[in-house]
């Protein structure tokens, strides 16, 4: 198609892709069949339990311990509280090591707890944390490694925790973006101490907000569990100072309704996102990141990188341009966050980042997209390369 496309256009016979009438976002909110939503609720009306663990978190709770194959877990009501949890829990201290290229929300959970994050490269392959770099970074006062598994791609696990494992540091993954995925037939919920899912309404699971910590260490659980309430341990008796964070059953009853249909989305985001790596892979200048093949992965997202000295026009150009088609795709994760006032003490050299970061672009993808608008899109993306 690439080629005919390049064809007609020399001859001069080419006719511009109309624009979409409606506007086309980055992602859309996975929302269930609204009878079974409200079906999923109306127990609440019946007993009036509304939130403090009541029997639809309960019940969710246990559907995600096993869905994600996890050895221990609990909610919360959103994915950054319960990252910020489990750096509390961890009971860290001084530096942290982190990736740079990542939502702002991990970076947060350092700095909120008076932590100094010292940010970390990232690989060219697929936009993680480079591990390789990782050890130049440790020093008497690092504490833990936070890697995020960016749109979904497993970090280096294995020499991660080998690196953890020297120096005595604890793990804590952002996995934010990888529900469902695994690596070597091993669900990524079970690496590192702990790792935090995001289960906001642009994630591929969602629970409207929410999130949940999985981890193996099966006594966490009463510290954590303390940590979204409070410090609450009984009627009378407070033994911590903690957080409000927990999920309440309006969110977990969505949780229950989205996760009836979780394998069928991530089937449908398959075929929308091999769409556009098989109309697009051989467009000059945009690069898909590799994707392992002992990775099961979710299609969460589909990035591409823009090499303009290639495809003849900037990130920024492109995005500019989709737009005039009523597409709105994302910089996702541009600024870079030591590019962003709150982190402009963290001087790092991260030229992986930053070249990532100023020419990233995820494409639009959700679970009931249909393939013809993702080919549009690359059609629309391959018009704009010959213009």
């Amino acid at each position: 198609m690439f080629v005919e496309i390049q064809r007609a256009v020399h001859r001069g016979e080419s006719k511009m892709t109309e624009k979409f009438k409606d506007p086309l976002f980055v992602t859309k909110a996975v929302l269930p069949e609204f009878d079974n939503y409200v079906e999923k609720i109306k127990p609440i009306w019946e007993n009036n339990w509304l939130t403090n663990n009541g029997p639809i978190h309960d019940r969710l709770e246990l559907r995600l311990k096993q869905y994600l194959k996890a050895e221990n877990l609990t909610l919360f009501t959103n994915g950054h509280l319960a990252l910020d949890s489990a750096v509390k829990a961890l009971n860290l201290s001084g530096e942290v090591i982190t990736t740079p290229f990542t939502f702002v929300s991990t970076a947060h959970a350092v700095r909120m707890n008076n932590l100094q994050p010292v940010f970390c490269d990232i690989k060219l392959s697929d936009y993680t944390i480079d591990e390789d770099k990782i050890e130049q970074l440790i020093t008497e006062k690092t504490s833990a490694i936070i890697p995020v598994h960016v749109y979904g791609h497993p970090c280096n696990v294995e020499k991660i925790q080998q690196i953890a494992d020297r120096y005595g540091l604890k793990v804590i993954y952002d996995a934010a973006h990888a529900f469902g995925v695994e690596y070597d037939q091993k669900p990524i919920s079970r690496f590192g101490d702990i790792s935090m899912f995001s289960f906001h309404a642009t994630k591929v699971f969602n629970t409207i907000e929410g999130g949940a910590l999985t981890f193996r260490n099966a006594e966490y659980k009463h510290k954590l569990d303390l940590l979204k309430n409070f410090g609450i341990e009984g009627p009378e008796s407070v033994s911590m100072v903690a957080l409000n964070a927990k999920m309440n059953e309006f969110q977990a009853a969505m949780g229950l309704a989205n996760l009836e249909h979780i394998e069928q989305n991530f089937a449908n985001r398959k075929c929308v996102y091999n769409t556009y790596k098989t109309r697009l892979s051989n467009v000059p200048g945009l690069k898909f990141p590799d994707i392992s093949g002992n990775v099961l992965y979710n299609y969460s997202y589909v990035p591409i990188l823009v090499d303009e000295r290639l495809f003849g026009k900037t990130r920024d150009g492109l995005f500019d341009r989709l737009g005039d088609y009523n597409i709105f795709p994302r910089k996702y994760f541009y600024p870079l966050i030591t590019h962003i006032q709150a982190y402009s003490d963290c001087v790092s050299r991260l030229d992986n980042a930053e070249y990532v970061s100023e020419r990233i672009l995820c494409l639009p993808i959700y679970a009931d997209m249909e393939v013809w608008v993702a080919q549009k899109v690359c059609e629309i993306i391959i018009e704009i390369y010959n213009s």
